[in-house]
């Protein structure tokens, strides 16, 4: 073998072992950043997890006032009939004045209805 020819090997050795170099290097980088990518997914479980945990505990805010009124079983006292303008429930044991949901609908005595909604000091039911 002449120099020429062992001096062309070895530069092509070298080459050689630097790509191998560049490929452990980059295989080494993306392993790297998929042991971190991994470890921040269980940190960030770890630590959002309990919080959300606890916002499911929360209750439903509670209705208060007129407003808890709503959906409520209610009995009519007085003849409801919008028409004449009359008309009295009995709802959790206090008197309101009714009216019925729809205009052309009169309710008797003694019939239980469901509250649907208070207008003022009004409440609209419907059987």
């Amino acid at each position: 073998m002449s120099t020429a020819g062992a001096g062309t090997g070895r530069a092509e050795l070298a080459r050689a072992v630097q790509s191998i170099e560049r490929g452990v290097v980059v295989r080494g980088v993306i392993i790297a950043a998929l042991v971190a990518f991994v470890m921040v997914a269980i940190l960030s479980v770890a630590v959002v997890r309990p919080i959300v945990r606890s916002h499911l505990k929360v209750p439903p805010q509670m209705r208060t006032g007129a407003a808890a009124l709503v959906g409520k079983r209610a009995v009519v006292l007085e003849r409801i009939s919008n028409d004449e303008g009359v008309g009295c429930v009995k709802i959790d044991g206090d008197v309101w004045t009714a009216r019925s949901l729809y205009d052309d609908q009169e309710i008797a005595p003694g019939t239980v209805v469901d509250v649907v909604e208070i207008k003022g000091a009004t409440a609209l039911v419907s059987e």
